[in-house]
């Protein structure tokens, strides 16, 4: 069972403005990114299911997160499908990201009182998935839909739609060009996450980066 419910999750995420998302396979690696990203000041993390076996590393990461990152809210992405979706809520996951929009997957959550946060391309889908009761919108991919320009194109007439764009690079220039765009918050991937840092057991590198990424949110909404 989720231990943040939907609005924490939500609200959290639309105050620090932050989702760093990553695939790991080895439990104990994903661990130390996880205690970085937390002790960087990340307080939501989507784990992505892009793995064989993903849901064996995310049920004992789900444990980790409890006891040792406390205020941390685990979720999960890459979700296509409701099936899929209801094994990792089992398992502890707080909210619940996926590439495309999935009816099932919305009305599923909804049930659960669970955050959903769908992948989105058009204003005509940005809309369905509002209307299926999605708060905040992924923008995928972020870059090649339009970028910065296509968020403040939606936010024209529709002003109350709350977007995360993707694919966002870990610089104050894209954080600046996203945020003063229009974007709610923004999900970072290897950008944050190197693969060559964690390779090296750099982890300190991304808590760093981390809260440097959080302070250009922070530096880029007041502009």
């Amino acid at each position: 069972m989720a231990r943040f419910d939907r609005l924490k999750v939500l609200n959290t995420i639309l105050e620090t403005g932050l989702v760093p998302l990553f695939y790991e396979a080895q439990l104990e690696t994903a661990q130390k990114i996880l205690k970085a990203l937390y002790d960087g000041g990340a307080r939501v993390t989507e784990f992505t299911n892009r793995g064989d076996g993903a849901i064996d590393v995310f049920t004992p990461l789900a444990e980790f997160v409890a006891s040792s990152c406390p205020s941390l809210a685990l979720g999960v992405g890459s979700i296509v499908d409701a099936p899929t979706a209801a094994l990792y809520l089992a398992h502890g996951a707080n909210f619940v990201v996926g590439p495309s929009l999935n009816p099932e997957v919305a009305r599923l959550c909804n049930r659960r009182k669970t955050a959903y946060v769908p992948g989105c391309g058009s204003v005509s889908e940005i809309s369905q998935a509002e209307e299926l009761g999605a708060e905040i919108i992924k923008i995928f991919p972020g870059n090649a839909v339009g970028g910065p320009p296509f968020v403040k194109a939606v936010l024209g007439p529709m002003p109350w739609s709350r977007l995360m764009p993707t694919g966002v690079e870990a610089n104050p220039e894209s954080i600046q060009g996203w945020i003063k765009a229009g974007a709610a918050c923004v999900g970072l991937g290897s950008g944050l996450i190197r693969p060559d840092w964690v390779k090296a057991g750099k982890f300190n590198e991304i808590s760093d980066l981390t809260q440097q990424v959080l302070g250009w949110i922070v530096e880029a909404r007041k502009k």
